[in-house]
This record gives structure tokens, C-alpha cells and sequence, in this order.
């Protein structure tokens, strides 16, 4: 199985809003270990919390700029952009746009769906640059 080819996937359709879509990559199973406030870290709270994020970042883009796979598991660095248009985490929408970089890694189950996730996203970036903290001084 191209695991690979099934993590891009993955983004190519939440990109796409195709959450039931990104849903049947998803194991039932599925264990989330990143923290999701608000989501249950299952199969339905991840897809809870990708519409929610679809909600408040409507043209979203998820652009893989680095994979690489290797068993079970795939481990990619991913760019996600989208213009804050709905509420996200209790922030009203500001009409900025985010642009900001992730790694995710997804362990694959035998039928090569992914049954977990962990991943770091850069969430204080994203939080300045949608104008709710102050951006620091240069280093």
C-alpha cells in the first residue's frame, strides 16, 4: 500500500471540503493525539473538527511540501492557508488570512487506513497573524 499517496490524499480532500470523503481514509478505530479543544480525539470529533475549521477558514488549503513515508507510518510538512471568515476557537472572524506550517505524522492500519494522527501546528503564528496576540520583536 502507497501510504504516501494516502496522506496526500488526506489534505487534497479536506482541501477540497470533502470531509465524508476524508472520512473513509480514516480508520474507525482512529486515534487523534494532538490536542483538538472541544473535539473528541476520535474518528467523529477529527471530522467534527476539520468542518469546524472548514466553517471558520472556508477557501482552507492544505499544500504538502514534504513527505516522506515508511511502514506503517508517513510523516509530511504540510502549509496551510485560508482567510478567517467564521469563528474559530471563540475568535470572531477578522478576514485575515493564515498561512502557517504543520507536521503531521499518520500511522496506517492493514487495511491502509489511518488510524492515528499526531501533529504540531504553528498555532502562535496563526494566532498573530489573525491579529488576536501581538507579534514579538525580531530576534
Amino acid at each position: 500500500m502507497d501510504h504516501g499517496a494516502t496522506m496526500r490524499r488526506t489534505y487534497e480532500l479536506i482541501s477540497a471540503g470533502d470531509i465524508a470523503g476524508f472520512g473513509d481514509l480514516v480508520a474507525d478505530g482512529f486515534v487523534e493525539h494532538e490536542d483538538t479543544p472541544g473535539f473528541a480525539p476520535d474518528k467523529e470529533g477529527t471530522l467534527d473538527w476539520f468542518r469546524a475549521l472548514l466553517q471558520a477558514f472556508p477557501d482552507l488549503s492544505m499544500t504538502v511540501e514534504d513527505l516522506v513515508a515508511e511502514g506503517d507510518k508517513a510523516v509530511a510538512r504540510v502549509r496551510v492557508t485560508g482567510t478567517h471568515r467564521g469563528d474559530f476557537l471563540g475568535i470572531p472572524p477578522t478576514g485575515a488570512t493564515g498561512d502557517v506550517q504543520l507536521i503531521d505524522i499518520m500511522r496506517f492500519d492493514s487495511d491502509g487506513r489511518v488510524s492515528e494522527h499526531w501533529g504540531v501546528a504553528d498555532m502562535l503564528s496563526l494566532m498573530q497573524q489573525l491579529g488576536v496576540v501581538p507579534a514579538g520583536a525580531p530576534a
